[in-house]
């Protein structure tokens, strides 16, 4: 009635309020929550072979704090298939894969054909895992959409020696899957954690509108890494707290509860 809307958008254009980083901001996250688990193993990113699924913003941005943290990225995906390249993704790569997906709307077989020694595995679906998932390295970021995942993928992940799983996407990993990664005690980081940079962003996207100020990539890049390191204390002392030391789904779910828990309490509400 009064032509007014009170509520919040984020993920604005940066024309008019938006905040920088925020596409970069999911992928980011996951890889700096991997590298804060690697830490708890005296081990960081550095050298280490990466699977990565997807090719949107999730997927292109893991890849490129990736590269920057001296991973080596060797997958990428679509609804077609993956493309397995031994050499790596470099910057030159990935910014070819932006272009095809980010610009003219085509398909990862572009990239096979650009690129001497990756290969295309189209989709086959008669499998009942995933091949992108069956190739030799030590970390996993699944970053494309929920159950890509399943038992027979996990299996596989862990025969080639993959001891970190990463959630970029929201519930990559079925609970056949989260079973097998808790049972072998590999650094599995759930969604609901590792994934929670963009909507961190959101909300330093919002406090940039509050204070009418706007910060430069270097400052919310540096907040979204403090945030995420602050989010993986959380986990890792809440599942200690409780029991389970290294499982983070217990962490991630547990601290979650209670905070909700401990508001209600506050707030009179139980």
């Amino acid at each position: 009635l009064k032509n007014e809307f009170t509520g919040v958008m984020t993920g604005k254009g940066l024309t008019w309020g938006g905040s920088v980083i925020r596409p970069e901001a999911t992928g980011y996250g996951a890889v700096y929550f991997a590298e804060e688990m690697l830490k708890t193993r005296k081990e960081d990113l550095k050298g280490k072979t990466a699977l990565v699924s997807g090719s949107g913003n999730v997927s292109q941005y893991t890849v490129e704090k990736l590269i920057t943290l001296g991973a080596k990225p060797v997958t990428m995906s679509d609804s077609s298939g993956y493309i397995f390249d031994e050499e790596g993704i470099t910057r030159e790569k990935l910014a070819f894969v932006m272009d095809v997906k980010n610009v003219r709307r085509g398909r990862m077989s572009e990239y096979a054909d650009k690129f001497k020694g990756a290969v295309f595995t189209p989709v086959n679906p008669k499998l009942d895992y995933n091949p992108l998932w069956n190739h030799k390295a030590e970390c996993a970021f699944p970053s494309a959409t929920q159950n890509e995942i399943n038992g027979k993928d996990a299996a596989n992940l862990l025969k080639n020696g993959c001891y970190v799983v990463c959630e970029g996407a929201n519930m990559p990993t079925n609970i056949d899957g989260i079973n097998r990664f808790l049972d072998a005690k590999i650094l599995f980081g759930p969604g609901k954690a590792a994934n929670a940079g963009g909507v961190a962003t959101s909300g330093l996207e919002m406090a940039q509108n509050s204070m009418r100020v706007r910060w430069t990539r270097e400052e919310v890049d540096a907040r979204l890494f403090n945030i995420m390191k602050t989010i993986h204390e959380v986990c890792a002392r809440t599942a200690e707290k409780y029991g389970t030391p290294g499982n983070y789904v217990n962490g991630a779910n547990i601290a979650g509860f209670v905070k909700v828990a401990d508001a209600m309490l506050d707030q009179g509400l139980v």
